[in-house]
């Protein structure tokens, strides 16, 4: 059963002229442990490829936060969902904290897609309650 459904969209521009106003710090404060790593690496290989990442999980933490419901309000934090990939490339949602414990009370669930383009990027998540 879907419980919920979010979408973001967002122009990577907008979030590179705030990446240079906070010197990066905005990175440090929405990425999560994992995500950080993998964008300081994509970063060092292509400063545009690290920029989308950073782009790609900001918009995935909102669509998440509206598919839940609750926008960015506790348990839902910056940090305590991270978009990883699975080996074939696949993104998946990883919950960490209270916010794990909020998804796992109510039996839910939830699937990501991101695509990023040369100037937006996108990302659309389904909750859906576990049967």
């Amino acid at each position: 059963m879907v419980v919920g459904i979010g979408n973001d969209l967002l122009h990577i521009e907008r979030m590179a002229k705030t990446y240079e106003r906070t010197q990066g710090r905005i990175a440090q404060r929405i990425l999560g442990r994992e995500e950080y790593q993998v964008f300081l690496a994509r970063k060092a290989r292509n400063a545009k490829r690290g920029m989308a990442y950073l782009c790609t999980r900001f918009a995935a933490k909102e669509a998440f936060s509206k598919g839940i419901g609750l926008g960015m309000r506790y348990p839902m934090t910056w940090q305590s969902v991270q978009t990883l990939n699975e080996t074939s490339g696949k993104p998946y949602l990883k919950y960490s904290g209270a916010l794990a414990q909020f998804m796992q009370e109510r039996g839910w669930s939830a699937q990501v897609t991101i695509t990023d383009e040369i100037e937006m990027v996108s990302a659309v998540v389904i909750v859906t309650k576990n049967a």
